[in-house]
């Protein structure tokens, strides 16, 4: 009996030490955690961020603890490259474009658009070219068969960049010109963004390095190593075929911008150039195979001598996170504040910058036409609830808001006072203006902005035009969630 009282007793004495290690381990592990969640809102707060953004992730840090801390793991980190390019090599680059702007007898800029033109020039380096000829799409099929006739008649070089590339009947039949356009002694470069074609297997671009085409992705993602790249994605669409003939826009090589999708079609909008501006297409293009290649491509045959092919005087404007300031968002801003009749606006994603927001706001009460489309149904829930969440705050101040209802408008156009027109890959929300590499053409010509108000009324008739009284009107549990995900609309 003694024996098996001191055994009990020495097993007390083990399931108390046991006890006392799995508490020691808990209260470890939950204090480790806990350091590590301060220490990156720590990190946080002293980068100096918009405070919007900071208080933004600081939220979702604390109440989210774990999905927060991997979300900005993989994209809150600010890291950057300040320095892509020398000023050498990019003095290099811009050269023969220069040359081709300083060249230009016919100067003349419509009246109030001097200092917009100039902010683009200074930022951007992003020259005004006059005498453009430009096509604007809004059907993806006519879209792709005009792309892929003037494809098949390059002589010496094709430049393609998309974000999407899919391996599917439209990138097929994409990917198979460039294949024989190679083979025919054509120079083909391609640029794909790595996370944009997740879905592209590497053989349908293993068989295009195969025939001759050099092929390179933008800012591969290796998970868990370098994850901050997911952040700063190649957004742009860009296509140059012989230094004479463009395209730009918001459509990519897949077959939805073909045959929609199960609920509509997918409504976009593309542009075609012929002309100078094309050089500032291809600057942009050959920008990015440096970043991706580190090769400086500046050769006279990438910069043709044009001649006049239409009225339009142009500039391509890009934007990137790796420059200090947000060119494509500024140069918007600029253009509200300078509309004097009407501006109306196309984006997918409607989560503006708070500088944004009051500039619509201003130009509205001013008297200015403003109205915003945006599509009743997303491919992104969470980023269309926090589209919603922004539309009572321009509503009350008399911004006009439709709802499309044909399908998913994932168009990016805007235009203004029948004289400016922009067209590009760029939606009005913090990720394009802040984190993307984005590509826009800026167009000052009557006839153009007539066309691209015509378009945005047409599609006017599809939609469903949303009231301030109607909209206060629906479910409250609509306006908790609209809200709570606007808490994180910096970061989506």
């Amino acid at each position: 009996m003694a024996v098996l009282a001191v055994g009990a007793g020495l097993l007390n004495k083990m399931i108390e030490w046991s006890e006392i290690v799995r508490l020691i381990a808990s209260w470890s592990v939950y204090l480790i955690y806990l350091a590590v969640i301060v220490s990156t809102i720590w990190v946080v707060v002293l980068e100096n961020r918009n405070p919007v953004k900071t208080i933004a992730w600081v939220l979702v840090l604390v109440f989210l603890p774990i999905i927060g801390l991997v979300f900005y793991f993989f994209f809150g980190r600010t890291h950057r490259r300040d320095q892509v390019i020398s000023r050498r090599s990019y003095s290099k680059l811009l050269k023969r474009p220069e040359e081709e702007y300083l060249s230009q007898n016919d100067t003349f800029f419509p009246v109030g658009y001097e200092g917009l033109i100039s902010l683009f020039q200074r930022s951007n380096h992003a020259f005004p070219y006059v005498n453009n000829k430009t096509n604007i799409f809004i059907d993806g099929s006519v879209w792709i068969e005009t792309l892929l006739q003037e494809l098949q008649q390059a002589q010496d070089h094709i430049h393609l960049q998309s974000y999407i590339f899919a391996d599917d009947e439209v990138g097929g039949r994409v990917r198979d010109v460039l294949i024989a356009k190679a083979r025919q002694g054509v120079a083909v470069r391609v640029i794909y963004d790595d996370v944009g074609s997740w879905q592209t297997p590497n053989t349908f671009f293993d068989v295009m390095m195969e025939a001759g085409i050099e092929v390179r992705s933008f800012l591969k993602v290796r998970f868990p190593l370098f994850t901050y790249k997911a952040n700063y994605r190649n957004h742009r669409k860009i296509v140059i075929i012989d230094g004479h003939t463009g395209f730009i826009g918001g459509m990519n090589l897949a077959d939805r911008y073909v045959n929609g999708v199960s609920w509509g079609i997918w409504r976009d909008t593309h542009l075609k150039i012929k002309g100078k501006a094309v050089h500032g297409l291809q600057t942009a293009f050959l920008l990015d195979w440096y970043f991706t290649d580190g090769t400086l491509l500046t050769s006279a045959h990438y910069f043709p001598l044009i001649d006049d092919m239409g009225t339009s005087t142009i500039q391509i404007v890009t934007s990137s996170p790796i420059e200090p300031g947000h060119e494509i968002e500024m140069g918007l801003m600029k253009a509200m504040s300078n509309a004097k009749k009407y501006f109306y606006i196309q984006t997918p994603y409607f989560l503006p910058t708070e500088a944004m927001l009051n500039i619509l706001q201003t130009a509205a009460m001013a008297g200015v036409d403003v109205r915003l489309m945006i599509p009743e149904k997303s491919d992104s829930m969470m980023t269309h609830w926090g589209s919603c969440s922004y539309l009572a705050d321009v509503l009350k101040f008399g911004v006009k808001v439709y709802f499309y209802q044909k399908g998913f408008l994932h168009s990016k156009l805007m235009v203004s006072d029948d004289q400016l027109t922009t067209i590009g890959s760029t939606n009005m929300d913090f990720r394009s203006f802040e984190h993307n590499f984005e590509a826009n053409a800026f167009i000052y010509d009557e006839q153009v902005a007539i066309e691209a108000r015509e378009i945005f009324l047409k599609d006017l008739k599809v939609c469903k035009k949303v009231s301030l009284k109607q909209w206060e009107k629906r479910p409250r549990r609509n306006k908790v969630l609209e809200s709570f995900i606007r808490l994180m609309s910096p970061l989506l």
